[in-house]
């Protein structure tokens, strides 16, 4: 099994879900949370495990450090969804005014910026197969996207999106080319940094990317950045369990490789995932996509079957099925986007849709405490 970790980007706020910028006081009290350029909402980052138990308590113990907090400072709570849903998408709230980089981020993008989302981290020490890795996940980003889309409102409106998160994020570079190489990448990042497209190098913004501790020339990750905040831990650990089933594949078959294995050319196959990145940040398991390999149309949930049904073998034999099996559960009742575009469809508002969703998301994370601690995840 893969080492995997996450970067789980939320808002606070209150119950009624209005969003209230406190990353300020939460970073000063909090070991492991950090700051976003917008104080709306705060980062934290796990540990990278192996098992997908261990996984469940690192996504669970800082959320509920952070519940705890939220009430001492008054009567707030965390905030599902990856968008202001409610309101206040007109201005951006800083969190560190002295923060040059933070000006550059406000005055180029405002506050199509300010978005909570998850990024998966998945450990894969040789470069090159880690750079391949990226090349097919960034072709098959839109189901993991289609899977976690959680943000159709913006100030309490629809969109036309079921990921409004994706469809406005100003990915940069505009145009990020498949990587034949780690040498590859390290001169185009560095001619990015020269140009003054890329302002540093953590300042590439697309669905997936190499990750490491010194890049682009130590890389020993893949960042899938695509994902909307997906609030159930079980179902983002499942998301995590179709991606790990295809990495391994991918790990051991070289042929499985854009430039190798597909009807399209490189220049085509970056125009072919821009839209179907659109039509999942569109539709998402409903989206008609077009595959990498042949052209064929196909929809997402039904592309996202097929992964399943390949890595189910994969999933089991290392001892993890249980935890890719709620993706079932998301491709029959929809997604978080999709339920609450169903309520709304029916007459309830934005405002009622986002705090049942809290409401629930509070109790399913006590739910989940209640059955680690008495040694039984479900």
């Amino acid at each position: 099994m893969l080492l995997k970790g996450f970067e789980v980007e939320m808002y606070t706020g209150t119950p009624e879900g209005d969003i209230v910028g406190l990353s300020d006081k939460i970073t000063a009290s909090l070991d492991g949370f950090v700051r976003e350029p917008d104080s709306r909402n705060v980062e934290y980052t796990t540990q990278p495990r192996h098992g997908y138990e261990q996984l469940l308590c690192e996504l669970l113990r800082p959320r509920l450090a952070l519940r705890q907090y939220l009430q001492q400072l008054g009567n707030y709570t965390l905030i599902p969804g990856s968008t202001l849903s409610l309101g206040g998408s007109d201005r951006f709230h800083r969190s560190d005014p002295q923060n040059p980089y933070h000006d550059y981020i406000e005055q180029t993008y405002g506050t199509k910026v300010v978005t909570a989302s998850i990024h998966i981290n998945v450990g894969i020490a040789d470069p090159e197969v880690l750079i391949r890795a990226c090349r097919v996940i960034r072709m098959e980003a839109p189901l993991y996207l289609a899977l976690s889309a959680a943000s159709p409102f913006i100030d309490s409106e629809t969109t036309g999106y079921h990921s409004t998160r994706w469809g406005i994020f100003p990915q940069t570079p505009t145009r990020v080319p498949l990587f034949a190489s780690h040498g590859d990448h390290i001169r185009w990042v560095e001619e990015q940094l020269t140009a003054g497209t890329m302002q540093n190098v953590r300042h590439l913004w697309t669905s997936v990317r190499p990750n490491g501790d010194r890049r682009p020339y130590d890389l020993n990750r893949l960042e899938l950045r695509i994902c909307d905040l997906v609030t159930d831990p079980i179902s983002l650990l499942a998301i995590t369990a179709l991606l790990e089933t295809r990495l391994l594949q991918i790990i051991d078959n070289p042929q499985i490789d854009p430039l190798v294995d597909s009807t399209f050319s490189p220049t085509e196959l970056i125009t072919l995932c821009a839209n179907n990145e659109i039509a999942a940040a569109t539709s998402s398991l409903d989206a008609e996509l077009i595959h990498w390999q042949d052209g064929r149309k196909i929809l997402a949930r039904d592309w996202i079957q097929e992964l399943y049904t390949t890595g189910w073998a994969i999933a089991k034999q290392q001892g993890f099925s249980c935890f890719l099996s709620p993706l079932q559960k998301i491709l029959r009742e929809g997604n978080e986007a999709q339920q609450w575009l169903q309520l709304y469809g029916v007459g309830v508002s934005a405002r009622s849709v986002l705090t049942q969703a809290i409401n629930s998301i509070h109790e399913r994370e006590m739910e989940l405490e209640d059955k680690i601690c008495s040694g039984v995840v479900s």
